[in-house]
């Protein structure tokens, strides 16, 4: 499976905030970054983030475009909400084992009314 299409199922199943799915994408020892935090490490803390975001309100992935790359993904993307970021997928067969994620998250967070990290 091409990491395209990897990261193609990964915007269905998160647009469907459907995180028993979601996180069956992800390595027992994946990694997933965001652009100011420490990174989340291993299945289950990943899937205690994306409970926590979809937790805080509806969330929708709309594809700008996706490039494949070999075993690597760019996704391109925007929000209802207008907020613009870029994901990088690292995929090995089926699973997403490093996700890197960049985009305006203090405007994420603030339009969801999550609150703001305190370090």
């Amino acid at each position: 499976m091409k990491a395209s299409e990897v990261v193609l199922r990964w915007v269905e199943l998160f647009n469907a905030g459907d995180v028993e799915q979601i996180i069956e994408l992800y390595a027992d020892a994946a990694s997933l970054h965001v652009t100011f935090a420490e990174p989340v490490k291993g299945r289950a803390a990943i899937e205690a983030m994306f409970r926590e975001y979809f937790a805080a309100g509806p969330l929708h992935c709309l594809v700008q475009s996706v490039h494949d790359a070999g075993g690597s993904a760019v996704l391109e993307w925007q929000d209802k909400m207008g907020l613009l970021g870029c994901n990088i997928y690292e995929v090995e067969g089926r699973q997403i084992v490093r996700q890197r994620n960049y985009f305006d998250q203090l405007t994420f967070f603030r339009k969801l009314g999550i609150p703001l990290p305190t370090e």
